[in-house]
């Protein structure tokens, strides 16, 4: 292995970290150094799973002070429940340590300003992991918006539900831990959206107006989530999260002269489709090259070596306001966490 392995270091052993570690651990010049989690047989389990014969066995930090000292770590990534995010970072950017931190970066706008700012002032790259930006499919979904290619934009719909059994205590439905729909899977319908209107109208405009509605869990946390984002020249871009049912999970572009569609699950797409009246539908496939992370782990490793504080497909600006929308919707839902 290459003396300029890029090694990383993951903070809570879940789901979510084994598809990252899966990434980074089959990418070339980046490896897995080691795990922490509060759960020691958790992570040494998770260590000895991840641990590859081409690269050195991933160790298992002996607690997180340890982890932020380690020399031989070049960045951290979190993917912890999002309430725990807010302290690490913290812990991380005062350590010195770049981080990769999983969506959403924290709860609220509220609490990730002075972070953000705190990053800056200590010169540290903070980026948050929204991987569906980094998808090879979104790179030919941009090049068609760009050129116009279904021509002025007029609307902008997306889903991302799906059943679960009402825990009150689990990630998705408890208070403490910044449950909810609109958390957990609900970015994605926003953060793509403002994608798209950034590729086609080179930026994304603050919205003329938002508005919500939908079913609040016993807990208190969103369960449901329906929005509509009014912006100029009457285009809307609405969308429906839950965990209380079944929908398409597609990203649909309208546009005067055509359509885009990512049918199924747009957040981990691979095919799009481009519609024009009386032309022959396009349809184009651009399959992961691992499983779909390595677009932003590259990203954050490109950057933290060009010494950036932030990266410029994924700056601090959009985790900002995608942030304050939600901050808006969940205030018209009616949804507060104990630690706001």
């Amino acid at each position: 292995m290459s003396v300029e392995t890029f090694r990383w270091g993951l903070i809570g052993p879940g789901n979510i970290a084994g598809r990252f570690a899966e990434a980074v651990q089959s990418m070339p010049g980046s490896a897995l150094a080691a795990v922490q989690g509060r759960d020691a047989g958790r992570a040494e389990a998770f260590a000895r799973h991840w641990s590859r014969p081409d690269r050195p066995p991933v160790r298992v930090a002996a607690d997180l002070t340890a982890l932020l000292a380690d020399p031989q770590i070049d960045a951290v990534y979190i993917a912890t429940p999002h309430a725990q995010h807010g302290e690490l970072l913290r812990l991380c950017i005062e350590a010195g340590k770049p981080v990769l931190c999983e969506k959403p970066l924290v709860p609220s706008a509220a609490i990730a300003a002075p972070l953000l700012a705190l990053a800056r002032e200590r010169r540290v790259f903070v980026m948050e992991a929204l991987w569906t930006r980094f998808l090879p499919v979104y790179d030919i979904v941009g090049g068609w918006l760009r050129a116009q290619a279904i021509g002025p934009l007029r609307g902008i719909q997306s889903s991302f539900c799906f059943p679960t059994t009402y825990e009150p205590e689990s990630r998705l439905y408890s208070p403490a831990l910044a449950g909810g729909a609109l958390l957990d899977v609900g970015i994605y319908n926003l953060s793509m959206s403002r994608w798209v209107l950034q590729q086609a109208w080179g930026a994304c405009p603050a919205p003329l107006a938002i508005r919500a509605s939908g079913l609040l869990a016993p807990t208190g946390v969103d369960q449901r989530v329906n929005a509509s984002l009014d912006f100029a020249e009457g285009l809307t871009a609405q969308f429906i999260c839950g965990f209380d049912g079944v929908a398409d999970n597609g990203l649909r572009i309208f546009g005067e002269r055509g359509m885009i569609s990512l049918p199924q699950n747009f957040w981990e797409a691979t095919e799009a489709t481009l519609q024009r009246p009386g032309q022959t539908v396009e349809r184009v496939a651009a399959p992961f090259r691992i499983n779909g992370f390595e677009g932003e782990i590259e990203e954050a490793q490109a950057c933290i070596a060009a010494g950036l504080m932030e990266s410029l497909r994924m700056p601090h600006a959009e985790t900002l306001t995608t942030l304050d929308w939600m901050d808006q919707i969940r205030r018209q839902l009616g949804v507060r966490y104990p630690f706001e």
